[in-house]
């Protein structure tokens, strides 16, 4: 860990195309241009020596640091204490909308706020994951940054015209930019860092600073003011809520898994993926959380991306299927899986990975997640058009004819296929939402052999899904091995909450995936899953934990596992993929998926303790 930040020592910024991790010390050590999936500029999260760092930090070294968000935004500020005063840095990158550009900007804001204050600054880019060189322009208004292929990174000064220029500017071997201000209390100064400026370097006055961070501000004030929900445990979810809308593309309504990659599930092991590419079930589940707080905008545009991916190869063959299990930002999904052989990765774990070799894999599950969503928004309104209802049911029918098959399944090992529990049961939900689809709106469809499907995939989990030895449904077809992702058989409606086998399978997963109310995903131990090493308990899989209980009346434990996992969150409430055993995060940081899973938990069990 020696020069390593905790994973969860981040704060999250982000325009709605890009987003960028702030350390508690004050170091962006991750940013990405022009979207979430680009090559890094800032990418010291994964190499401390030669992945670049925006730093800004107080000369006084013994020192110590707060962090927190404005209330109701996703302006960040990190506060550091020391004895001669005290300081903040006001990070934010200004929203940019939902037209495609190459122009993005981190707003670094330094203020002294008692005594005096001396901030050094480092900017060090390396620019395409630390792969390009560069060399540094400086003028008398600001710094270009301008790598081998002609990518610029501006550095615009915030400061008034009285000012001296900024002090002790130096450049070094690696063309790296040095200063150090001086602050007096209620002085501040500041950067604008930007990615595709239009022009020059131009220092920026403190009243166009005032102007741009109370648009900001403002933006998501208004934007959260949306919110419907008003239960128990609000601000955790209003902050789940806005980071999510920190991980959405919004040019295409996508969400990506997180805006990180690589980020260990172990300390030194090699599951470190790449997560910044939407998964179709993760945006399934986009659709049932913002719904459920009453954003329908953004859960019209997920499922408007959705959508499009149904149509994209409707009726087509091979052995994945018409949908791929997840696609770049974009929609398309050209995502080959390269390895950074020149990073060490974060705290030594190698290798370090870009694009994702899964994206190939066959899982059945997604065909229901898919379907079960747009039934859902359905529900609430949002209408299914003919070309909709049309590549639909010609996805339908290719997996009425390929659900009988073994895949990769939900949590993309690299094992080799099985027949998948959890998989078939997504198809079951697959069939059955068609089916009341085509019921409520008279369309045409092959009802008769969906409904037979359907059926059949019922008979045959309910015969081979299920395992006397463990009196609990299982991972796979032939085994014994438990799997959370099981946790949803009732949630979905394949089961009753209240059915004495889906209570026995809650004793069973409890029994043997639950430590000390943390979830494990399976164990790698008894389902050998193809990968090396271990990993931490998943956050996502303790949230459907906290949901299956109260669905099955066991209100109590879930309000008891639901406060312990409150606290495992970060200092702003964030979560990233995984816990260890020491209540470390592990794995990519933050991720939608946890968050996601936060506020479907919440809603249910607080509609739970209300007795709804």
């Amino acid at each position: 860990m020696d020069g390593y930040p905790l994973i969860e020592n981040h704060g999250l910024i982000g325009d709605l195309q890009t987003a960028a991790l702030v350390t508690t010390e004050g170091v962006v050590d991750w940013f990405c241009s022009p979207r979430f999936d680009s090559p890094s500029v800032f990418g010291a999260l994964l190499d401390k020596e030669k992945g670049g760092h925006c730093t800004v930090r107080p000369a006084h070294r013994t020192h110590s640091t707060k962090q927190l968000y404005l209330p109701d935004t996703a302006v960040l500020v990190t506060r550091f204490m020391t004895e001669a005063g005290a300081g903040e840095v006001v990070d934010f990158m200004p929203v940019t909308g939902t037209t495609v550009t190459s122009s993005h900007q981190l707003v670094r804001l330094v203020r002294c706020v008692r005594g005096t204050m001396t901030f050094e600054v480092e900017i060090a880019p390396r620019f395409d994951y630390g792969r390009r060189k560069h060399e540094l322009k400086i003028t008398g208004h600001g710094a270009v940054f301008v790598a081998e292929d002609g990518t610029e990174l501006t550095v615009h000064p915030i400061r008034e015209p009285e000012d001296e220029r900024l002090i002790d500017v130096l450049t070094d071997q690696g063309a790296d930019l040095h200063l150090t201000l001086t602050l007096q209390a209620g002085q501040q100064r500041g950067l604008i860092l930007e990615m595709g400026a239009e022009g020059p370097p131009a220092e920026v006055r403190l009243d166009a600073y005032e102007r741009l961070f109370d648009e900001t501000a403002g933006f998501w004030r208004t934007w959260l003011a949306q919110s419907r929900y008003t239960g128990r445990w609000r601000e955790m979810v209003e902050r789940s809520a806005i980071t999510l809308k920190l991980m959405t593309f919004a040019p295409s309504g996508a969400i990506v898994a997180a805006p990180t990659t690589a980020l260990p599930e172990q300390l030194g092991g090699g599951r470190n993926w790449d997560y910044r590419f939407t998964w179709i079930r993760d945006a399934s589940f986009s659709v049932y959380a913002l719904l459920g707080l009453g954003f329908t905008e953004e859960a019209r545009a997920f499922n408007s991306w959705l959508s499009d991916r149904v149509k994209e190869r409707a009726g087509s063959g091979g052995g994945t299927g018409p949908l791929n299990i997840m696609y770049k930002v974009d929609g398309s999904s050209d995502l080959d899986e390269q390895l950074l052989d020149h990073w060490e990765g974060y705290a030594g774990s190698r290798p370090v990975r870009i694009g994702n070799g899964a994206a190939t894999q066959l899982q059945l599950d997604i065909y229901g997640e898919a379907l079960d969503s747009m039934y859902f928004a359905h529900e609430h309104g949002f209408q299914v058009g003919y070309k909709g209802w049309t590549s639909m049911r010609e996805n339908l029918d290719w997996l009425a004819d390929h659900w009988d098959q073994a895949d990769e399944g939900i949590w993309e090992t690299r094992g080799g296929a099985q027949n998948f529990t959890y998989g078939r049961v997504m198809s079951w939900v697959a069939f059955d939402r068609a089916l009341r689809l085509a019921q409520s709106k008279g369309w045409p469809s092959a009802s008769g052999r969906w409904q037979t499907e359907r059926d059949a995939v019922y008979e045959q989990v309910m015969a081979k899904g299920w395992s006397e030895k463990q009196q609990a449904f299982v991972q796979h077809y032939g085994s014994d091995v438990l799997d959370s992702s099981l946790l949803r058989m009732a949630t979905v409606g394949f089961l009753s909450p209240e059915d004495p086998i889906w209570a026995s399978t809650l004793d069973a997963i409890e029994r043997e995936l639950v430590s000390d109310s943390l979830v494990y995903r399976y164990n790698p131990e008894a389902s050998p899953d193809g990968l090396r090493g271990s990993e931490g308990t998943f956050s996502l899989c303790t949230f459907m934990y906290v949901d299956a209980l109260a669905r099955a009346g066991r209100t109590e434990k879930a309000r008891l596992v639901f406060e312990k996992m409150m606290g495992y969150a970060n200092h702003l409430g964030l979560y990233s993929e995984e816990i260890d055993p020491t209540g470390r995060q592990l794995g990519n940081f933050p991720q939608a998926f946890t968050h996601l899973a936060l506020i479907d938990a919440t809603i249910t069990l607080n509609n739970a303790l209300d007795g709804r």
